[in-house]
């Protein structure tokens, strides 16, 4: 399964995208990794999308990586007595913390965490930005509002408090429930919602324990103020536009995600953008021009991934919507103005023997035109450190523990290769030239260029570099 292209594609799996046989179509049509989103399903229906997912392993030789993506702490008002309200601008609205059905006066908002947050002046977002209040006075479990954008309020409709820290911890009771069913059942990534500080990242870090990576959704305007420390914390970030661009103007949210994507390349760390990417394409069968310009924007950037949401979850196009998302990557990687980007944006390697090796394998790929950089990982840390250097020649990820060829999956310019374990450098580049051959990425006479960490099996410690060349 040889991919021509480096930038990944995230899909999630939904009631379009269920069987196994469906699930074989996207992997086909270019998924390197597929989101489960627990905000939806039951976990009997995530179990048997994971098998389908791991059977492609044994199916096709080459597997694809698993991401659970938690639901996270939603707020959300109660119920109505007739299910819903008309609010009309001008008005004023109270909430209290009190369970009782709503009224065009009042509702149910069931969380203290929220009234004690609150200043006056505050704005409350409902119903994803569509309905605008403004905190008047408030008080121990209870909110006087003026309703500054009116309209209809229908029952547990979410609710957003920008600007605003919360005393919420990002995980659920349901999330700790769901994150151990995931967990046992070996995904390879959890999608950590409501991040506001480095410090929810490293509690879920904690509990997970090294069993998955943790990919931290940026959703919340908090998070920006301490982006650094999450970046550094986490494995990897996901722009998560749809609720960030509720909770900030909609023309702050580029800037936002070419912020955060250079703050990752900088760290070295894989970032995906999520959310509406391929909008129009639930319902038709290409999308809008400023669709696919937003897809090759995120390539243009320097996003490791890209990612469908309801594009594949519950559209008509599930197929379509894959194949268009693999032709615009493939096309935007041509282009020369792209490499020239690349080359311009080049990070400047740490000061250490392991990113001298790697920058140099680089540029030793680049002067002898190699066909690919093959690195040898345990635990990815080396081919992580050659994706950011973003070579012109693809990259072989050759490594012994299925769990961290698995993750690879999501990490730009890198084909992952399931190898056993060497114990001689010697017997290291006979398998570095046995994939190259074999995987399609060299033929007789061609270079490669080999980085790894000797002993083996050191966590980082690259600081190996060889060319070879396949006879």
């Amino acid at each position: 399964m040889k991919r021509i292209r480096d930038a990944k594609i995230v899909a999630t799996l939904g009631p379009a995208s269920s069987t196994p046989e469906q699930i074989t179509e996207l992997f086909l049509a270019g998924v390197d990794v597929f989101r489960m989103n627990f905000s939806h399903g039951a976990h009997e229906g995530h179990r048997e999308r994971l098998q389908a997912v791991r059977n492609l392993e044994r199916d096709h030789g080459h597997g694809a990586a698993v991401l659970m993506d938690l639901q996270g702490p939603k707020l959300r008002v109660g119920k109505f007595e007739n299910d819903k309200v008309e609010l009309h601008t001008g008005q004023t609205f109270r909430l209290e913390a009190d369970e009782f059905l709503g009224t065009s006066e009042k509702a149910c908002l069931p969380h203290p965490e929220v009234f004690a947050a609150l200043e006056p002046d505050t704005d409350l977002l409902l119903d994803d930005g569509r309905l605008r209040l403004k905190v008047l006075s408030h008080g121990d479990g209870w909110a006087e509002t003026k309703v500054i954008t009116g309209g209809t309020l229908s029952n547990h409709k979410g609710l957003n408090v920008p600007g605003v820290l919360l005393d919420v911890s990002p995980l659920t009771e349901k999330d700790m429930r769901d994150m151990q069913f995931g967990l046992d059942l070996g995904v390879d990534f959890v999608a950590l919602s409501f991040v506001q500080r480095p410090e929810d990242v490293a509690a879920a870090k904690k509990l997970i324990a090294g069993r998955a990576q943790v990919i931290s959704k940026l959703e919340k305007p908090q998070a920006l103020t301490r982006l650094d420390e999450i970046i550094e914390l986490s494995d990897g970030i996901m722009v998560a536009r749809g609720d960030l661009g509720v909770e900030v103007p909609p023309e702050d949210v580029p800037g936002i995600q070419k912020r955060i994507i250079r703050k990752c390349r900088d760290a070295g760390k894989p970032v995906i953008v999520a959310t509406q990417m391929l909008d129009s394409m639930i319902y038709a069968p290409t999308p809008t021009r400023a669709e696919a310009s937003d897809v090759a924007t995120a390539i243009y950037d320097g996003a490791d991934a890209v990612m469908l949401s309801a594009e594949t979850a519950v559209g008509d196009y599930t197929v379509e919507s894959v194949s268009m998302m693999e032709r615009i990557i493939r096309r935007v990687e041509r282009d020369e103005v792209y490499r020239e980007m690349r080359e311009l944006e080049r990070r400047a390697p740490e000061k250490t023997a392991a990113d001298a090796i790697t920058a140099a394998a680089r540029q030793v790929a680049d002067t002898i035109s190699a066909a690919a950089v093959v690195t040898f990982s345990s635990t990815g840390s080396t081919t992580l450190r050659a994706a950011r250097e973003r070579p012109k020649v693809p990259i072989l990820g050759l490594t012994p523990r299925l769990d961290t060829a698995r993750r690879q999956a999501l990490i730009w310019g890198v084909h992952s290769v399931l190898t056993e374990d060497c114990h001689t450098f010697g017997e290291m580049v006979s398998k570095a030239l046995h994939a190259a051959k074999t995987e399609g990425y060299a033929g007789p006479g061609d270079a490669i260029v080999i980085t790894a960490g000797v002993p083996f099996g050191t966590p980082g410690a690259t600081n190996i570099l060889r060319i070879a060349w396949v006879e």
